[in-house]
Order: C-alpha cells, then structure tokens, then sequence
C-alpha cells in the first residue's frame, strides 16, 4: 500500500515538473500575444513619467543648421523653463518619415521647444533625412550607440516625450505621431504642460 502511494506521488511529481514550464511558456505567450496584438502599444506606462529628464547631455549633429545658424547639442539644463517635445527618431525608421511632416507642423507653435534625439543613426544619413522632410528641432543630438535612450526608456523609434517647465518628463507616446493621435492625445498633453505652473 505504501509502495502504491509513493509511486502514485511520483508520478504526480514527473507530471508537474513537465507541465510547469509549459504553463509557464503559455502564460509568457499570452501575455506577448495581449501586448503586440490586444493592447494599444503607445499607451505602454514609462518609469519616468514625473521623473527629472536623464543626466545625459547630446552633442550636435554636425553641420546641421536652421535658419542658418548651427543648430546646437541637447543640454539637460535647456528643459528648464520650457514645455519642450523629445522627438527620437532615425533616417532609417519609416514611421519617422510618416511622422516627420507632423513635427514639421508643431514646430510652428512657438510656446514649445522641439528637439530630436537622433538614435543609432549615421550623421550623413540624418542630414539627408532632414533636409528632405525639413528640420523642426530647435535643439538636436546624436545617440548613435543608443546607450544614452536607453536611459530615457526607449524601446525603439519613433518615440516622443513631454517635458514640462520644471525638467520633468509629462508625458511618452510610443510610436508615430499621426493625425489621430496629435489632435486626441499630444496636443491636449501639451496644453497641460503649457497650463502648469513652473516651479
């Protein structure tokens, strides 16, 4: 009778230890699944909503100019004061190409600062891919090994954060900036930032 038992227990042992990593396999994939292909990818939350922007500074492209004069590296101390738009893109991206007369559009409204974080990218083909699409960026920076996004909490590009007055990160949209998303969602974001007071 015990022998019975203990091989009735063992047997409820080898069956556990080969249907556990299975389990585990198909709540990995379910849960993957729901975020490429139930959820809306650019309402994934950031760390960073309310955090001070990165300690990290951008050299500037070089050559890159705008109205012509140089257009200068990204300062962690330029987000003081101003609501200021992080655009991070790469002239290899095509949704930044989708994006790229949008930008163009919000670098009209003077009440905020628009900068680009150019991301493992080479300086030829980002100028190349501003001058053909135009350069909305007061403020522009090479990341081109991609370390310092990674400190912003970049997954890929495009991707666009909001910086409010006081250096605080406001807001991150993952993905293209589009029609929809501009008018329902960045643009009220931004009026917020711009409604806050600074501190």
């Amino acid at each position: 009778m015990s022998a019975a038992l203990d091989n009735a227990a063992s047997v409820r042992r080898r069956r556990i230890v080969v249907l556990l990593p299975l389990a585990v396999f198909l709540g990995l994939a379910a849960l993957f699944y729901f975020r490429l292909f139930a959820g809306d990818i650019s309402q994934i939350p950031s760390a960073l909503i309310g955090h001070p922007v990165p300690e990290h500074d951008f050299p500037p492209m070089p050559g890159l100019t705008r109205d012509g004069a140089p257009v200068p590296g990204i300062a962690r101390a330029d987000f003081m004061g101003a609501v200021t738009l992080v655009n991070v893109w790469a002239s290899w991206c095509a949704p930044c190409r989708k994006e790229a007369p949008l930008l163009m559009r919000l670098a009209h409204d003077k009440r905020i600062r628009i900068v680009g974080i150019n991301y493992k990218d080479q300086p030829e083909n980002a100028l190349k891919f501003i001058g053909r699409y135009g350069n909305p960026f007061a403020a522009a920076g090479l990341d081109d090994s991609g370390r310092a996004a990674m400190d912003w909490g970049v997954y890929g590009v495009p991707e666009t954060f909001l910086v409010g007055r006081d250096g605080r990160i406001a807001y991150k949209l993952i993905g293209e900036i589009d029609a929809d998303n501009l008018e329902t969602t960045l643009k009220p974001q931004i009026e917020k930032a711009l409604a806050a007071p600074a501190q």
